[in-house]
């Protein structure tokens, strides 16, 4: 799976999401387009958005992605915090097609 990492995911926390091709919208220069730019920038290269940002589902209608997205739920973003996700994390990228918004956690 092609994975990219949000803004609001720390760029540290790719290295713990073993077996996927992961990298950062700072590391391809996207950082700061708004979430719709993003996901139409992206799809093409990406099959995955990992954020943290609760509110892009409620901003992008899931029919109309190209990719999935999975959202997680985490009480901060710090790569402590967020490495207790990636066993769950793992599955869902797995199984995750193109137009699922998926949550992961549930702080």
């Amino acid at each position: 799976m092609r994975v990219l990492l949000d803004e609001s995911v720390p760029r540290k926390f790719g290295l713990e999401i073993s077996g996927h091709f992961v990298q950062s919208v700072h590391h391809r220069g996207w950082a700061g387009l708004k979430n719709g730019e993003l996901l139409r920038t992206v799809s093409a290269e990406f099959d995955v958005l990992v954020t943290g940002d609760r509110n892009l589902e409620y901003q992008q209608n899931p029919a109309t992605l190209v990719m999935a997205v999975v959202v997680l739920i985490a009480i901060n973003n710090r790569v402590e915090t967020l490495r207790l996700l990636v066993p769950a994390l793992l599955r869902v990228l797995q199984s995750v097609r193109a137009g699922q918004i998926i949550h992961v956690g549930g702080a």
